[in-house]
């Protein structure tokens, strides 16, 4: 949860308060090079998340993906794509730590497993938990009406 809510932020945070400003012309030689390693990281966090059998690991891999967009975001040298990446970095903030803690705290407790496949029945025995749950699996899913 500390790694999605809050580490994660810190380069996204350094990039614009530090690196943006100290080094502006470095960052626009450089930002195909930053956005390139961004779409790299997009596809391979997606591809890796599709795969996943393990729920916490699914999270994480989609937060690495959400981190490329970010990235890609920043380096876009535009104003609308910085205020994108803040949004997505805010948004990030609030639901990918919600998912850890509703699939690392609560189901791993009541289930001993993080196998999604184990996962069945969730709506029978904690209804308000499986609506909590899906708000934020769609929230992260980027559907409108959540910023990410």
């Amino acid at each position: 949860m500390i790694l999605a809510g809050l580490v994660l932020k810190f380069a996204a945070y350094g990039i614009l308060r530090i690196l943006i400003p100290i080094l502006p012309e470095a960052c626009s030689y450089y930002a195909p090079l930053a956005m390139t390693m961004g779409v790299i990281s997009v596809i391979y966090g997606s591809l890796t998340a599709i795969r996943q059998t393990d729920f916490k690991c699914l999270v994480a891999m989609s937060s690495v993906a959400h981190m490329g967009v970010t990235v890609i975001g920043l380096f876009s040298n535009t104003i609308v794509g910085i205020e994108g990446a803040i949004l997505l970095s805010i948004a990030h903030g609030f639901v990918s730590p919600a998912l850890f803690f509703l699939v690392g705290a609560v189901v791993y407790d009541r289930f001993h497993s993080r196998v999604i496949r184990y996962y069945r029945g969730l709506t029978v025995y904690m209804p308000v938990f499986s609506a909590l749950f899906f708000l934020f699996t769609v929230a992260n899913m980027a559907t409108p009406g959540s910023i990410n």
